[in-house]
């Protein structure tokens, strides 16, 4: 009796439609919400107009970390550090955006250096909120330190303030030397504006027909 023949395996293949496009199912992670971070960033977008206001806050938080370091006697290292941090702060608060020495190397000078220029308001490197923020926060973290011993380095404070003292007066002469150098003030009140109505009432009237 013959065995019969080994016959192959079969194998059975599934023959797809390559010209049709499969779509693969993916799921989608969302992004983790924080509620209170978005809360902070809401009132903090909702105090931006409140200029005064955001100031007086500050006044008064400077005022409580005085009043702590005062009675703790101690930790003016921190207090070092924060006035220099708030110097660097202040001359990018004054400084303009653009540097005009180099812009006038590049394009002319953008600031206006005539009485007949038209009003260009000062734009500055350092916006007001986010230097109001800036000193916010500085004296917030300051006043957070005062509670840990750990940086209350003994120090002889008035050679700590007289160091200050002399960094501001030379760095203050530096920006007003600045200042009249490129002929800007960096503030837009008391300036010459642009009388928008009387060039409106003058382009009018050269559009009327002559009588």
């Amino acid at each position: 009796m013959e065995a019969a023949p080994d016959t192959p395996p079969t194998i059975t293949t599934l023959n797809h439609d390559l010209s049709q496009p499969q779509l693969i199912p993916t799921t989608t992670i969302d992004p983790p919400v924080f509620p209170l971070s978005h809360h902070y960033q809401y009132y903090l977008d909702k105090s931006t107009p409140f200029v005064l206001y955001r100031w007086i806050a500050l006044l008064c938080i400077v005022f409580i970390y005085v009043v702590r370091v005062y009675f703790v006697q101690g930790f003016y290292v921190v207090s070092y550090a924060v006035g220099i941090y708030i110097l660097n702060l202040l001359i990018g608060f004054l400084s303009p955006q653009v540097d005009p020495e180099l812009q006038a190397l590049d394009d002319g000078p953008t600031l206006p250096v005539s009485q007949s220029d038209e009003f260009r308001p000062f734009v500055r490197r350092l916006p007001e909120f986010k230097f109001w923020y800036s000193i916010t926060k500085a004296f917030c973290i300051a006043f957070l330190l005062t509670f840990f011993s750990i940086f209350d380095v003994p120090v002889f404070w008035p050679i700590l303030l007289f160091y200050w003292l002399v960094l501001f007066a030379l760095t203050m002469r530096r920006q007003i030397m600045h200042m009249m150098k490129y002929k800007y003030v960096p503030f837009n009140f008391g300036k010459q504006r642009y009388d928008t109505k009387k060039e409106s009432s003058t382009e009018i009237a050269s559009l009327l027909p002559a009588v």
